[in-house]
């Protein structure tokens, strides 16, 4: 071999060894989606017993009774950002719909370390989000991205509607907060969320198929556009130790990382990912082929990060989840213990109210 093609191919095996790294040898796709398929099963199983309950309760106690699930609550966020103010101000958690303010903390906590992940590893709405938009990916061969022009001022929607929540709650004092649960209202609050899906109306029921669709196009429209609690998630992941981080050394510019990213972020640019729409979904680190070129990280001194495996980041959302789950139930704060009659009373009147 002539001396000028073997000093071309001595130059090439670095690079060459760097290409060792395969979408198959990366697992964190796979602890993604078993950790959402876990948590989808979940919510569908809590979702059937709560209309098995509602049942009970409308019909008098007539029906088959079963015990109301009290993890419904992790529905109803508006409630648990009040919740929360309550507990900062008074340092004592709520009795009605405890559960729901501490699932609402173990999300910010969630966030807190792991960024975003509640949305891309938890939450049933981004899972279905998710694969709506892979739905339209295997049907149309790509998803669509919205122009620059648009798509930055749509994603400022979601804070819009979160500023207008947090502004009505930061409003209340504690002793309004506790009035305000202690209501009729919201005792049942969360019947008339499933009354709303059960009853829905022909102007609500366009504006989901839109959602739908809308999703089929565009990856995650509604976790990208319109949702605050995503919103909030992303502002606390700002504070997160952990972030996507870019070896521009071992980087080979092939740009996969950004296409892949659900985002939009520009991770070939960038050597961290800092940004408060980053969800954590590792979807970046899986397709790249360059070995130790992105990982997420945690700082380790002052100028120095670490590399974490993608099962750590698995196994911290669902220990995190299981403690203060765990720990709810054990000192006995997760349910909400109201008379029997209190609810066959309520809720019954709640579907009368329904059109």
């Amino acid at each position: 071999m002539p001396d000028e093609h073997q000093e071309r191919f001595q130059a090439q095996k670095p690079a060459r060894k760097r290409l060792i790294r395969r979408q198959d040898r990366d697992h964190s796709q796979r602890l993604r989606l078993t950790l959402q398929t876990l948590f989808a099963a979940l919510n569908v199983w809590i979702g059937v017993q709560f209309y098995l309950w509602v049942r009970w309760a409308e019909s008098g106690g007539r029906a088959f009774e079963v015990s109301r699930p009290a993890g419904i609550e992790g529905w109803l966020p508006i409630e648990g950002l009040m919740q929360l103010k309550y507990f900062l101000i008074t340092g004592k958690v709520p009795h009605v719909h405890a559960a729901g303010f501490f699932l609402f903390t173990t999300f910010l906590v969630i966030s807190f370390l792991f960024r975003k992940a509640f949305c891309s590893w938890i939450c049933p709405v981004g899972t279905v989000s998710e694969y709506l938009w892979k739905v339209g990916r295997l049907i149309f061969g790509r998803s669509f991205q919205l122009p620059r022009w648009a798509d930055i001022p749509l994603r400022s929607l979601k804070y819009l509607v979160l500023s207008f929540f947090a502004y009505a709650v930061i409003g209340m004092s504690a002793a309004s907060i506790a009035e305000f649960l202690n209501s009729p209202y919201a005792l049942i609050v969360d019947v008339r969320m499933l009354n709303f899906f059960r009853y829905i109306g022909g102007t609500a029921a366009w504006v989901v198929l839109g959602l739908v669709i809308a999703s089929i196009f565009v990856q995650n429209f509604w976790c990208r556009y319109l949702c605050p609690y995503g919103g909030l998630l992303g502002l606390v992941s700002l504070l997160s130790p952990m972030r996507i981080t870019r070896n521009s050394s071992t980087c080979i510019d092939c740009a996969k990382c950004a296409k892949a990213c659900t985002s939009a972020l520009p991770v070939d640019k960038l050597l961290q990912i800092r940004s408060a729409e980053c969800s954590g979904c590792l979807e970046c680190v899986a397709v790249c082929p360059a070995k130790d070129t992105l990982a997420m990280s945690v700082p380790l001194g002052v100028r120095k990060r670490r590399a974490i495996p993608a099962w750590s980041m698995a196994a911290g959302i669902a220990f995190l989840f299981l403690a203060i789950v765990g720990y709810a139930k054990i000192t006995d704060r997760w349910n909400t213990n109201l008379p029997r009659q209190v609810y066959l009373e309520l809720v019954p009147k709640c579907e009368l109210a329904e059109p």
